[in-house]
């Protein structure tokens, strides 16, 4: 599923044999460069580039990422990833209710708790986890 084009290069999230995290996949037919995106924050980055030997130029793979973050771009690849996949990849996960962020079950802090169902809120465009020990869901606007 197509999320946008940069510099005539096709940015998209694959629907066939996909898996966390969330990612989108973008190249040429000598490189293909996937990147990483969250449904907990805005940041987007760079996961690999496969064959390595043919990795294009960090530049390139700059402007590739930054064309990502664009809220639209971004948007767009948050709600093709939840239409193809029904996850948003963050069940089990930790959520650190003082510093706000996602915790590796392996890294327990004091403040966290467990993730036992996360969704993506298309029309609301926010993610809804359902925390351990918390009555009310914790709503995150994207």
């Amino acid at each position: 599923m197509k999320v946008c084009t940069h510099d005539g290069l096709d940015i998209a999230v694959l629907t066939r044999n996909e898996h966390c995290p969330p990612h989108v996949h973008v190249g040429t037919e000598k490189w293909d460069a996937r990147f990483e995106f969250s449904f907990w924050h805005d940041g987007v980055r760079l996961w690999d580039v496969t064959p390595e030997q043919n990795e294009p130029k960090a530049a390139i793979l700059e402007d590739l990422r930054q064309a990502l973050k664009l809220p639209a771009n971004l948007r767009r690849a948050r709600e093709h990833w939840w239409y193809s996949r029904s996850t948003v990849c963050l069940d089990n996960q930790l959520w650190d209710t003082k510093d706000d962020e996602i915790v590796a079950p392996k890294d327990k802090r004091p403040n966290a708790k467990k993730i036992l169902s996360a969704r993506f809120d298309e029309q609301r465009y926010r993610t809804v986890l359902c925390l351990a020990g918390e009555g009310t869901p914790l709503e995150i606007e994207l």
